[in-house]
């Protein structure tokens, strides 16, 4: 059975939130270690930038595998 287009949309979005978090806090940690202080505020409009590039591309690519068949 295929999952619709906002299942897909929905699983995918609570999945990258949790990512989301993770994300940010390996970035407040990470960046400094590698001498790149970074504010809270650049953290998250990284964190949010590549938050959105992981939305559409978990979206496309779970459309493209319900579109081959492949779920």
């Amino acid at each position: 059975m295929s999952q619709s287009r906002i299942s897909s949309l929905g699983e995918t979005c609570i999945g990258i939130a949790i990512g989301f978090l993770v994300s940010l806090l390996i970035t407040a940690w990470l960046l400094p270690a590698y001498g790149h202080p970074v504010s809270w505020a650049d953290n998250l409009q990284i964190t949010a930038i590549y938050t959105g590039a992981s939305i559409a591309r978990g979206y496309l690519v779970r459309r493209a595998f319900n579109r081959w068949g492949h779920a």
